[in-house]
């Protein structure tokens, strides 16, 4: 009787990581945002990195332009260019940012991802917490959030506590991806942001290179 050639037990191929780099305006909320969502993803290869002129978009652009350029050449960056890149703006209120609109040019004509809140990042903190419907400042957005309470947020330290943001993450996309579809003028529409999509592609990303 002949024996069948013996069964061999196929090896799985693990995909490549994609790996993004990720620059931040603001030096504290966006910053501490950012890296307690890294530490959620894992081995995904995010670096974050503060840059440019703070309250300037158009200079936050420029350092991340110059980063993607130099990131073949840099030992930091593992000598390893990056599959996304991408800088997170505020348009601010009640006066936006008046070199804004260069400054998202700017991006796409060098291949720059650029997530926006209008009128701050903190809106996007909210939005884990609760619906945010009305009008809002900067300075309005941010006291709004230190009388939530909720993340260990005071627009005197500015500090986040990252952990109690993790149940609302879900909550935060779908309040955002509503605030889209009542906006009749994209990012100049009030309150608005488009974080979610950036925070979406990163989960995203974990789950498929695992």
């Amino acid at each position: 009787m002949k024996r069948g050639k013996p069964l061999r037990r196929s090896k799985g191929v693990r995909q490549e990581q994609r790996r993004f780099l990720i620059y931040c305006e603001g030096e504290c909320t966006e910053n501490q945002y950012f890296r307690g969502l890294r530490s959620d993803l894992r081995a995904l290869p995010v670096q974050i990195c503060m840059g440019g002129e703070h309250g300037e978009p158009k200079s936050v652009v420029r350092a991340a332009i110059e980063h993607k350029k130099r990131a073949a050449r840099s030992p930091q960056d593992r000598w390893t260019e990056y599959d996304e890149v991408w800088c997170v703006l505020d348009v601010e209120a009640p006066t936006p940012h008046a070199g804004l609109s260069d400054a998202l040019r700017l991006a796409e004509r060098h291949g720059i991802e650029v997530a926006l809140t209008n009128p701050c990042f903190e809106l996007w903190i909210m939005l884990h917490f609760t619906e945010v419907s009305g009008y809002q400042t900067s300075d309005a957005a941010q006291k709004a959030l230190e009388r939530l309470g909720s993340c260990g947020y005071s627009t005197t330290r500015k500090h986040l506590d990252y952990e109690s943001l993790r149940e609302g993450h879900a909550y935060a996309e779908q309040r955002a991806s509503a605030l889209r579809k009542r906006g009749s003028n994209g990012y100049a529409s009030n309150p608005w942001t488009d974080v979610d999509r950036l925070v979406g592609l990163l989960r995203r990303a974990r789950h498929t290179s695992t």
